[in-house]
């Protein structure tokens, strides 16, 4: 027999609380796709409701799918010939370290940007109506009426208003020389699969979060979608010479009791990195000047080293990077310089021709003097780079003529620059 209390409820009895009604699976599919849409993918987001019969066959499914085509119809293209390219290096998580005053400082202060300075960045952008695009939305290859490839824009399709841009980010294998200078050290695995970093703290304990532009800026897409066209995310440019990612992959750590794990995990790094949308790109193998030579008494044929010493980086990279993050057709150069000037590459430039034989088709410099510069050929596509690091938001904040602000197109320096920064920030 079950007694009962009969005045009230005993002390040890167990209380059922009213249990949450399920969450409804319809709601959930939609949730999903009103984030597609958000990120201006009308058509993936109508594809996923309809790929579930109760989602489609339901009235808040129709309306979802209705509300998307209408929306999508109100879309404009973007003009592909005003996006912007934006790059950082290694952000400095912690200035009190970067900005020490050892050999080391002055270069920090010229050319990396502060985590904060990034975020500030990222949040102006968004409000002057920025969305970030995949290089390959820009331009990219498809058949012609004889099969053959070549290179067409792509059709950028936004909100009256909204501006394509392009971000990358060079060098992102955190280099020895930044140990204990207030960076990241390497790159990780998150618990919910993202790409994310380490850094090592004062007291020699190692923690992850966001210590870096790869997960800072997937943090502010997470809170904001609409800065995001379609999933992009930015580029990611590898050297080679002490490995990539903060993992010591290179050769010459052959050695190294921890060579082939390191080898092993920085493999699966890039390949979360390609999964959760971002590109990777070659920076060279030895961070090297690859291009056009700006001193005649120093000249190889016009470049800047040998061709032996070009075609031997190049095979490097293929090698020992290449062979770990998969294909890439993306070069951005060291120190932004290129194998041509502004005409057009030629069939008889022989480092076009290698390049292109390795499989690159697309190429970028380095130009701050224009908001935009790009040019498509056949088989490949130019696109120049705007440095958002310390001497350039300096040079900015001190500029007194508007008219010879370069970065007012994307924000107010003023609004941006980092106080704990020395100045004057010199080009080192």
């Amino acid at each position: 027999m079950i007694a009962s209390a009969s005045a009230g409820t005993a002390p040890d009895a167990e209380v059922t609380q009213p249990t949450e009604p399920a969450l409804d699976e319809v709601d959930r599919l939609i949730a999903q796709a009103d984030r597609l849409a958000a990120g201006y993918d009308y058509d993936g987001a109508v594809a996923l409701v309809e790929s579930d019969s109760a989602a489609s066959s339901d009235p808040r499914g129709q309306e979802a799918i209705n509300g998307y085509l209408a929306t999508k119809d109100t879309m404009v293209e973007a003009d592909h010939t005003q996006i912007t390219h934006v790059f950082f290096h290694t952000l400095i998580m912690d200035t009190a370290k970067a900005f020490d005053g050892d050999a080391d400082s002055k270069g920090y202060n010229s050319v990396m940007t502060t985590a904060d300075e990034f975020k500030r960045i990222l949040n102006a952008m968004y409000e002057r109506g920025y969305v970030l695009v995949r290089l390959h939305d820009v331009a990219y290859e498809e058949p012609d009426e004889n099969g053959n490839l070549r290179f067409v824009y792509g059709k950028i399709m936004l909100p009256e208003g909204k501006k394509p841009f392009v971000m990358s980010q060079d060098d992102v294998c955190y280099y020895d020389y930044m140990l204990d200078d207030g960076f990241a050290t390497r790159m990780v695995i998150g618990e919910d699969g993202k790409p994310t970093c380490e850094m090592t703290l004062d007291d020699g304990t190692v923690s992850t979060g966001s210590y870096d532009l790869v997960p800072l800026l997937e943090d502010f897409i997470q809170e904001h979608p609409d800065f995001s066209y379609r999933g992009a995310r930015a580029v990611i440019a590898l050297t080679g010479y002490q490995g990539i990612l903060g993992y010591r992959t290179a050769s010459n750590y052959s050695d190294s009791p921890t060579y082939e794990a390191d080898r092993e995990q920085a493999a699966k790094v890039a390949q979360a990195l390609r999964d959760n949308g971002w590109e990777l790109a070659s920076h060279s193998f030895g961070h090297l000047k690859l291009g056009v030579s700006d001193n005649p008494e120093k000249s190889f044929n016009g470049f800047a080293i040998e061709d032996e010493r070009f075609r031997h980086d190049t095979d490097r990279w293929e090698a020992e990077v290449e062979s770990l993050i998969g294909p890439t057709d993306i070069i951005l150069y060291p120190f932004g310089n290129d194998i041509a000037d502004f005409h057009a590459y030629t069939e008889d430039n022989p480092r076009f021709k290698y390049l292109e034989s390795k499989g690159f088709r697309y190429f970028c410099n380095v130009d701050a003097s224009t908001p935009y510069w790009m040019q498509k050929g056949t088989s490949y596509f130019r696109m120049a780079r705007r440095n958002l690091d310390g001497y350039r938001l300096y040079q900015d904040t001190i500029q007194e003529d508007p008219a010879k602000k370069r970065l007012s197109d994307l924000f107010d320096a003023r609004d941006i620059f980092d106080s704990a920064r020395p100045t004057p920030v010199t080009w080192y």
